[in-house]
């Protein structure tokens, strides 16, 4: 067979390489492959067309009239089975009798007149995508043999050249259409993992979205309704023991006072999560409003020059604090509780102490039905900024709920202080 037609090769492997994986990416690589592809293919049988039509001219030109009855008849049959064996190969039908058909009319057509042996690249391509396996084989194979016939007939048995050149160029392209195929299915496969790898991904991604917006609901409804409601059914007890006394009007009117606050706040989780009257005061005097919807005598200590910061900074210390008073109210019986804000170049840090019966943080009971989420969601809060937190506290001594979070000052930005 001649050394010629290079790129060939490339023209049966569009069912090997255009099953890109799915999603936006995969479908459309899988598009361009199979366009590119089909153009590739469309190449070839123009080659095809080519090469014939030269070869025919060429035989027409060297043999007398009698001679050409034949072969144009056998030219005009490879023709019509080239034609119908390409649409069934574009069509993903085998068709193997129709190809081994073509094989053996194109066989009697070169070794009848060598000339159009330059077609045979062509034919040899056409059969390894029109086939698979053994028959494949079997029919390029055949059109390397024939293609030789033809030429060592050509040279009057003379050129051994003749006889191996073709094998041998049949055997390499062979190979290297062998190879090409096996990259091309090891491409597949890799697109097939690239994208059920993307989907688990997705799912997971998915999967960890949601497990991270329960979380963060529960803090939020732990550190508002929760603990309203909570310290609202203190105040309320405390009040059906005492009454009619002043300190249960006191007591449920400061009750009252909670539960409207936790309506408004059940209303703002609603609403996105919100603070509505929170947000547009300083962030001091809001801290301070929040400790004392639970403990009354709350006091402020601000270090530092006050300054603007982050809304999901403003609004991790604000949910720190209400969690931090409420769990004082509950808990620690102190006559002292002190919030402490202080501003750093690049951070800002809040200390909750009260003088109260204090715990020990080791002891501490694990979430359950009962409570105990307060200082886990005051922890996940925080670290998920970036921040970090501590509780220091010992049974007799009081309690320390720290919190320091970034946020670096801009220049020229300054809050007024409270």
């Amino acid at each position: 067979m001649p050394p010629q037609a290079s790129t060939a090769p490339a023209a049966s492997v569009p069912d090997s390489t255009a099953a890109g994986g799915t999603g936006a990416d995969g479908t459309s690589a899988s598009t361009s492959n199979a366009a590119r592809f089909r153009s590739i293919d469309a190449a070839v049988h123009c080659g095809f067309a080519v090469l014939l039509v030269a070869s025919l001219v060429r035989y027409v030109m060297r043999h007398s009239p009698a001679d050409n009855v034949l072969v144009l008849g056998l030219a005009a049959a490879a023709c019509l089975l080239y034609f119908a064996v390409a649409v069934l190969a574009s069509r993903g039908k085998p068709g193997a009798l129709w190809v081994f058909a073509l094989v053996a009319v194109w066989a009697v057509l070169v070794i009848a007149a060598p000339s159009f042996a330059w077609c045979s690249f062509a034919l040899f391509f056409l059969c390894r995508s029109a086939l698979s396996g053994a028959a494949a084989y079997a029919a390029a194979g055949a059109t390397a043999v024939a293609t030789a016939a033809g030429l060592f007939r050509l040279s009057s048995g003379t050129d051994l050249a003749m006889l191996l050149g073709p094998l041998a160029v049949g055997l390499m392209l062979t190979l290297i259409y062998d190879r090409i195929q096996h990259d091309a299915e090891e491409q597949r496969r890799l697109h097939a993992e690239v994208s059920l790898a993307q989907g688990q991904l997705a799912a997971s991604e998915r999967r960890a979205g949601t497990i991270a917006e329960r979380e963060r609901v529960s803090r939020e409804i732990h550190d508002t309704v929760t603990q309203g409601l909570a310290s609202s059914l203190l105040l309320l007890e405390a009040a059906g023991r005492a009454w009619p006394s002043p300190s249960a009007h006191a007591d449920l009117g400061q009750a009252t006072a909670l539960l409207r606050g936790n309506l408004s706040e059940t209303r703002n989780l609603v609403h996105e999560l919100a603070s509505p009257g929170l947000d547009a005061s300083p962030l001091p005097e809001a801290l301070l409003f929040a400790a004392r919807q639970y403990v009354p005598d709350a006091r402020l200590l601000v270090t530092g020059e006050p300054r603007p910061v982050p809304p999901d900074v403003r609004h991790a210390l604000l949910r720190v604090v209400q969690s931090a008073a409420s769990n004082i109210k509950l808990h620690a019986g102190a006559a002292i509780a002190t919030v402490t804000l202080g501003y750093l170049p690049d951070a800002v840090t809040l200390d909750v102490h009260d003088d109260g019966a204090g715990f020990d943080p080791a002891a501490a009971a694990p979430p359950s039905d009962a409570g105990g989420y307060g200082v886990r969601a005051m922890r996940q809060r925080v670290e998920q900024l970036g921040g970090v937190f501590s509780v220091e506290s010992a049974p007799g001594e009081g309690t320390i709920v720290a919190a320091q979070l970034p946020a670096p000052a801009e220049p020229g930005s300054m809050e007024d202080p409270a």
